[in-house]
């Protein structure tokens, strides 16, 4: 049994639109994948098929997260031990995803960017 959504289908033109908004932020090819960085600090991952994104996130509340939203939020093997989590896009309407880019670029830029950019330099949702 399927869910009607009203949402818009996210994609990952959607996460380079919206990163690429943000404060500071340049994309980089790393790992033969797009990577966003605040700073020379990645903050936001898009692996191969584009279907999720991997960001920031403390080990504490990433771990809440995985536990609370399963079909949402993953960590991958590799990332572990590291304070990451994917995300899968199709679970996210473009409001959370910009709130989820917004939040992992705040973990990565630096005090100045912060302090310039209270608002956190979330862009306007379209």
């Amino acid at each position: 049994m399927s869910k009607s959504r009203s949402r818009a289908r996210v994609t990952s033109d959607d996460v380079r639109r919206i990163a690429l908004a943000l404060p500071d932020t340049v994309e980089k090819i790393a790992w033969s994948m797009p990577t966003f960085r605040v700073a020379g600090k990645m903050f936001v991952t898009v692996p191969d098929d584009e279907t999720s994104i991997a960001v920031r996130c403390p080990k504490v509340e990433r771990d809440e997260l995985v536990l609370a939203e399963p079909d949402k939020f993953w960590v991958a093997a590799h990332e572990a031990s590291s304070a990451w989590v994917r995300v899968r896009l199709t679970a996210l309407d473009k409001e959370e995803l910009t709130d989820i880019l917004a939040d992992s670029w705040r973990q990565a830029a630096p005090p100045r960017l912060l302090e310039e950019h209270p608002e956190l330099g979330v862009p306007p949702l379209e």
